[in-house]
């Protein structure tokens, strides 16, 4: 048999063999979600295979009539749950929506103020000292946000000092980015754009974490407390594909769409734009009720864990807002070693650094895990379930036995195999 057929089967098993161990998991990633049976069928479709580079009606392909429309109906119900005059669904993921941002409107050599990764900033808004997508690529300079390790939160009075002083020295910032990776509560955005603007910056908002729980009504709405722009990712408490949006006030229109294409975009996958116009209209009829349940979730795992002895970050301050929980797993030897241990029982999870002052130096070891409640809450799990699932992750760290584990991940994901918040049955896994 030809290596090229081997090859065929081999992936072929690997996809239904990956599919099957899922649906045995748990899958607490935050930055991931599951997407529905007609999201999927979306990114399989004829529109996959077609060109569609520029805007709709000023394509330089022909044959997109219906991939115009369906980026029509896309843009449309973007601009209705996020606000805004203009939406840009081409980007192809949320770090390439912030470097379209960044490419039209800055120049290499520009200063831009973001919060850093130390203190749980995305890497698309760092310097390129720090291998951030903002300096490496864009040539960008940049300077951070003042941060409150005890409210995790930024500094307001701090980091407006600190942008005045940028302002008096020749050196104010284009853009300010709010918005991070770590998440747990809504930034204060509304307490700084005044001056923000005072100094003559543009007040971006990256809600890729977060933009399902805004269009849901349940956390801040970056675009009525002032931002100018807002960017996102469409797959984490949002219902996918994996790809980004940007949507803002009508006089970046224009630079921000010359940021996409030609800037950053060539061909933006026609098939990903019809997927997230589906996911769109699934946010619009069921993201209210989701964002609330997903956010509901988060307590309910955050206060389960604490109160069986689990370290879990900001309890004096409700722990979360959002669908992220962070564990404190030093204990355990750390998040590497926690991670590691929880996937051998099927329990999915991601290590995390600590949020801390942006010049303190990274960790060897992370000192936690961060746990996110969008996927499990799009399988159906409720309040009870959260708390079961704490107690298996409880017992697991404590030296659990591995088989048990195992078995209770089984029990509690049964009957829990399908994308709930849809317009018909969606099954979860189905690769065949």
């Amino acid at each position: 048999m030809s290596q090229g057929r081997n090859s065929y089967r081999l992936v072929k098993k690997l996809i239904r063999e990956h599919e099957a161990w899922f649906s045995r998991t748990l899958p607490l990633v935050a930055s991931e979600n599951l997407a529905s049976m007609a999201v999927r069928e979306a990114l399989s479709s004829d529109m996959g295979q077609r060109y569609a580079e520029g805007p709709p009606g000023d394509r330089i392909y022909a044959g997109c009539r219906y991939m115009d429309k369906v980026e029509e109906v896309a843009m449309d119900l973007a601009r209705k749950l996020f606000g805004g005059d203009f939406v840009d669904v081409r980007p192809i993921s949320g770090l390439i929506a912030n470097l379209s941002v960044y490419s039209g409107l800055t120049t290499p050599g520009d200063t831009i103020v973001s919060l850093s990764t130390a203190s749980g900033g995305h890497i698309s808004s760092e310097s390129k000292e720090s291998q951030g997508t903002a300096g490496l690529v864009h040539g960008l300079r940049v300077e951070y946000f003042e941060y409150d390790v005890k409210k995790l939160n930024i500094d307001v009075d701090r980091s407006l000092k600190k942008m005045s002083s940028l302002h008096r020295e020749k050196k104010s910032p284009k853009v300010v980015t709010f918005g991070a990776s770590l998440f747990l509560f809504p930034h204060p955005l509304r307490d700084m754009v005044e001056r923000i603007r005072e100094i003559g910056a543009t007040v971006l908002y990256d809600g890729a974490h977060v933009a399902g729980l805004i269009a849901g009504g349940e956390f801040q709405d970056p675009m009525k407390e002032g931002a100018d722009l807002l960017t996102f990712s469409t797959h984490k408490t949002m219902f996918g594909p994996q790809g980004g949006m940007i949507v803002g006030r009508s006089e970046f229109r224009e630079k921000v769409s010359l940021g996409v294409f030609p800037g950053t975009t060539s061909n933006h996958h026609p098939n990903l734009v019809a997927g997230k116009a589906l996911a769109l209209a699934e946010l619009m009829e069921f993201g209210k009720i989701y964002a609330r349940d997903v956010i509901s979730n988060a307590r309910a795992l955050a206060e389960a864990l604490s109160e069986s002895g689990e370290n879990v970050l900001g309890e004096a301050l409700g722990f979360t807002r959002s669908h992220q929980v962070v564990l404190d797993t030093m204990k355990y030897g750390g998040g590497i070693k926690a991670e590691k241990l929880l996937e051998s029982v099927n329990i999915i999870t991601n290590r995390q650094s600590f949020p801390r002052e942006p010049y303190t130096p990274r960790p060897e070891v992370p000192e936690g895990l961060r746990l996110g409640t969008s996927e499990l809450t799009r399988l159906g799990f409720s309040k009870s379930d959260m708390k079961e699932v704490a107690a298996i992750i409880h017992y697991a760290l404590n030296g659990g036995e591995r088989e048990r584990v195992m078995e209770r991940v089984e029990e509690v994901r049964k009957g829990k195999q399908s994308a709930k918040y849809s317009f018909e049955r969606s099954p979860a896994y189905f690769y065949r």
